[in-house]
């Protein structure tokens, strides 16, 4: 647009008063931000003792219901289907730890009814 073209308007325009930035501006910005609740405090009211009491409270009950429902299964094993473990063990090897067993049993008797151990 033109001057020329709307010359009343121009005129009007020109006789408007100028709007300039007040000088306390910094001063009204600054107080604004400081009235303004900051992240701190956000995070105060969340994890006020009001809120944080209550939460935890039922978060201890839920953890001790399930651990007094937790019931480890117990693991049975069938003569018809051993694991591979068992499967692969000889039935010699038990002869040989039954009599391992016996030697250590007759050993521990030993120690404790010879004089020589008991004394220091």
């Amino acid at each position: 647009m033109k001057r020329e073209d709307d010359q009343e308007l121009w005129d009007l325009l020109g006789s408007a008063p100028q709007l300039g930035v007040s000088p306390f501006f910094s001063r009204n910005v600054v107080r604004r931000v400081r009235q303004e609740s900051g992240w701190s405090e956000t995070v105060s009211q969340w994890f006020s003792a009001r809120r944080l009491i209550p939460v935890s409270s039922f978060a201890v009950a839920v953890l001790a219901a399930a651990l007094a429902i937790h019931r480890p299964s117990n693991i049975t094993i069938s003569q018809d289907n051993p694991p591979e473990l068992l499967a692969a063990i000889d039935p010699q090897d038990y002869e040989v730890v039954v009599d391992l067993d016996d030697l250590l049993a007759s050993e521990d008797d030993n120690v404790w009814t010879e004089n020589e151990s008991l004394s220091l």
